[in-house]
């Protein structure tokens, strides 16, 4: 194409847009996201060898052949090195895009846009998870049973499930295992189903004044606007802000007196959480221990009638912030070969990590 004639369509596209009516626009965007979720398929479903450079050809497989069981899978992450869990456009070591990668390298599924995949927590770039939660469609050697999806081929009914945490964690990066998996019913979701979400961030007590920090935990507790203390998400459809906190406490992990030293943990369940919102919440409460700030600054932020524009503060470091636990009433199945691995493979983890 002449690059007049480029410019000229480039020139009528824009003004095009600037004529269409805000629900058109809307389901452009919806359209144009949903084409970006397809060619994001088409690359997922390419293999690699474990060096990640050449392509490993698989055979064919007829997924039709085999019925599907819905599943939720318990994962744990080591987040450092990861550009948050959710895949990214830009950006393809995210833990998600790891999951599917052996997903399909296993042929557990043919491919995400037909999984029927729900996540527990979006953790950024940066944070660990020790419980994250996902919800899928995955092959099954049943042909009944809780979340068996029969696919009307008659297949002899094995006597033992697919052992999933077994065959997904060994294709896993080290940094992620699949720790368990639950049988839940067609309809369950693991964004929708999860009754409390606990996060836990670690920190040295350094000189910060630990009882001042607990006394700003207390405010935290009930329901309350938290737009003052969480980053704004209104691109993702976030416009409330209203989050109820069940549990928020600051605890020492180890009796023993250490100093400055001491580790302590700030403990935060709630059913759910806003965007950034446990960051924005630690670098208030280190203001607090650091005595630049009274405790009672928390009850001033979360009146919006007193404090209607967010204050500008640093958030805390993502680094020591995990998602330890996502709260379900399920039965978990532990692969307890896969499971000693994977405590095997952290402490080893948790080796190179001390002596560096």
């Amino acid at each position: 194409m002449e690059p007049q004639s480029r410019r000229k369509q480039e020139k009528e596209t824009e003004e095009d847009l600037t004529d269409w009516s805000k629900p058109d626009l809307i389901k452009r965007i919806r359209q144009l996201e949903s084409h970006v979720k397809q060619l994001r398929n088409v690359l997922a479903k390419k293999s690699y060898t474990d060096d990640g450079n050449k392509a490993c050809k698989q055979k064919p497989f007829d997924f039709t052949k085999y019925n599907k069981r819905h599943v939720a899978l318990k994962v744990a992450y080591l987040g450092w090195d990861y550009h948050g869990f959710t895949v990214q456009e830009d950006e393809a070591k995210t833990i998600e895009d790891a999951l599917f990668t052996a997903l399909i390298r296993t042929r557990l599924i043919d491919c995400r846009e037909n999984s029927n995949y729900h996540r527990c927590g979006r953790t950024d770039k940066g944070v660990s998870a020790f419980s994250q939660v996902i919800s899928i469609d995955l092959r099954s050697n049943f042909d009944s049973g809780l979340g068996v999806i029969n696919c009307g081929n008659k297949r002899k009914n094995c006597d033992e499930e697919i052992r999933y945490t077994h065959i997904l964690n060994k294709v896993l990066p080290k940094e992620i295992r699949v720790l368990a998996w639950a049988p839940v019913d067609v309809d369950f979701s693991a964004r929708f189903s999860c009754f409390k979400r606990t996060y836990r961030y670690y920190f040295p007590k350094s000189d910060l004044d630990i009882e001042k920090m607990k006394i700003g935990c207390g405010y935290l507790i009930g329901e309350h606007d938290f737009r003052n203390l969480c980053k704004m998400d209104v691109g993702n459809g976030v416009v409330k802000f209203i989050r109820k906190i069940t549990r928020a406490e600051i605890n020492p992990i180890t009796n023993s007196d250490e100093g400055g030293y001491q580790l302590f943990e700030f403990i935060i369940s709630s059913q759910g959480f806003l965007w950034h919102q446990v960051r924005c919440i630690v670098a208030i409460l280190f203001l607090i221990g650091q005595t630049v700030e009274s405790p009672t600054v928390i009850e001033d932020l979360l009146n919006v009638e007193k404090c209607p524009r967010k204050p500008q503060y640093d958030m805390a470091s993502e680094l020591p912030l995990v998602l330890f636990d996502c709260d379900f009433k399920l039965e978990w199945i532990v692969d307890e070969e896969s499971n000693t691995q994977a405590i095997q493979n952290y402490q080893r983890e948790w080796s190179n990590e001390a002596i560096k």
